[in-house]
């Protein structure tokens, strides 16, 4: 079911008729697009439409009833209503632990609140316990995600960005007191200075108050959305494509595994990170590339990229030696490793709509450069070798002419590396 899936029907029966059908045309329009809505009718809803609907935007059940979608996938419960005089955002909680019927419910009890005079968000803060600090919070978000990390260095950085950047500043404040002015103070003096950094703490940041929005410790839009408009444009850069970070790889290759797409297409992409390589030398590699003995792929020059001299041997983990038979008995005969539904190679865009379907935004290239950044941040490879790894030309002409290794055996290592750590069995760091 789409998210906007209520059809609008003509009438040429009169002007009158035609009038009032553009008039519930244009309302009913409104009501389902996201955030535009201004429905009036209550329960627009249905059980199933909250279940499917996974479009980011603000979708209205009718008097102040609404269902937040982020694009993160996250849905929750707001209520608006005017309490004394002012428009407040009541969270109500995540669609995931309360149903709609339970929505409508309590949203009905904080409007009988609000027309006795009472402030609803007051009653519901005191029926809880205490608001969390925002350190507590921090730490409570934590503990939940580092479920499906494997590898304790990666545990304790989530962690520690906040403990280092944010928590001398807001980590003693109850989460529903932090405002953008809070957020701004924590990322200034580091936004120019370490913007990666900075911007990792931001994200950080927006989950923890995220979390607290959905367990009903604050409301209204949250400030880490907001603080952009505050903070200095960094210099100019070089556009990169968009990359899923690096810890959340091991839980997206698990879901990969477990989607519903091509068998072909699942395994192609788990490769394609395994390897670091590019999607055009995945869906174009061919059995005849592969060396089995030595555990190796040479993809030749003429299917590297524009300015790669030469051609480009990938060393190959287990798990990518695996893949390797599974396909061979997928497909017993053929030359492509990855073969489309009539044997011609994938599409390009094959596995780009896989990560649609699941939901992530970020690119299929972009694996290259969660690769580069687990390299730099959690391994002492030199720099080379890491560039090696991912076909990188060789800048400077002096270099490429007293270069005359792959670092083969090196990158060896480095792949064996993070294929442990991207399938989960990473136990230490070299």
């Amino acid at each position: 079911m789409g998210c906007a899936s209520i059809k609008v029907c003509t009438s040429t029966l009169g002007s009158s008729r035609n009038s009032s059908t553009a008039h519930q045309k244009r309302r009913t329009e409104r009501g389902t697009l996201p955030g535009n809505g201004f429905v009036t009718k209550a329960n627009e809803l249905t059980s199933v439409f909250v279940k499917q609907c996974r479009q980011a935007g603000v979708y209205r059940d009718g008097q102040g009833l609404m269902l937040r979608v982020e694009p993160t996938g996250t849905k929750r419960w707001v209520l608006r209503i005017t309490v004394r005089g002012m428009r407040r955002d009541v969270g109500i909680g995540s669609a995931k632990d309360v149903s709609l019927v339970e929505a409508r419910n309590r949203a009905f009890e904080l409007r009988r609140l609000a027309r006795e005079g009472k402030d609803p968000v007051g009653a519901q803060r005191a029926a809880r316990t205490a608001v969390p600090t925002f350190k507590d919070a921090a730490k409570t978000v934590h503990l939940q995600r580092i479920k499906g990390w494997s590898n304790g260095k990666h545990r304790n950085q989530w962690i520690n960005t906040l403990r280092d950047h944010a928590f001398p500043l807001i980590g003693n404040k109850p989460v529903s007191d932090i405002f953008t002015a809070d957020i701004l103070a924590v990322l200034t003096p580091i936004w120019l200075s370490k913007h990666e950094t900075a911007k990792r703490v931001r994200q950080r940041i927006r989950a923890v108050l995220e979390w607290t929005a959905v367990a009903g410790y604050r409301d209204g839009v949250n400030p880490a959305d907001t603080v952009s408009s505050g903070l200095p444009r960094p210099p100019r850069q070089e556009r990169h494509h968009e990359a899923v970070p690096y810890e959340e790889v091991p839980e997206l290759v698990q879901t990969i595994r477990q989607s519903s797409s091509s068998e072909i297409i699942q395994l192609a992409l788990e490769f394609l990170i395994l390897t670091a390589a590019r999607t055009g030398e995945v869906i174009g590699a061919r059995w005849s590339e592969i060396d089995f003995d030595n555990e190796s792929w040479t993809i030749p020059t003429a299917r590297m990229r524009k300015g790669v001299p030469r051609e480009h041997r990938v060393p190959l983990s287990l798990r990518c030696v695996e893949i390797l038979h599974e396909l061979r008995e997928l497909r017993p005969k053929g030359v492509l490793i990855f073969p489309g539904r009539r044997g011609e190679p994938l599409s390009n865009m094959a596995m780009a709509m896989m990560m649609r379907r699941l939901g992530r935004a970020e690119t299929v290239h972009g694996f290259r450069s969660s690769f580069r950044d687990w390299a730099a941040e959690t391994t002492n490879f030199p720099r080379e070798v890491c560039e090696a790894a991912l076909a990188h030309r060789v800048e400077s002409k002096v270099e490429r002419a007293y270069r005359r290794s792959d670092l083969f055996e090196k990158r060896r290592r480095l792949m064996e590396q993070w294929e442990r750590f991207v399938t989960g069995r990473m136990t230490h760091l070299s």
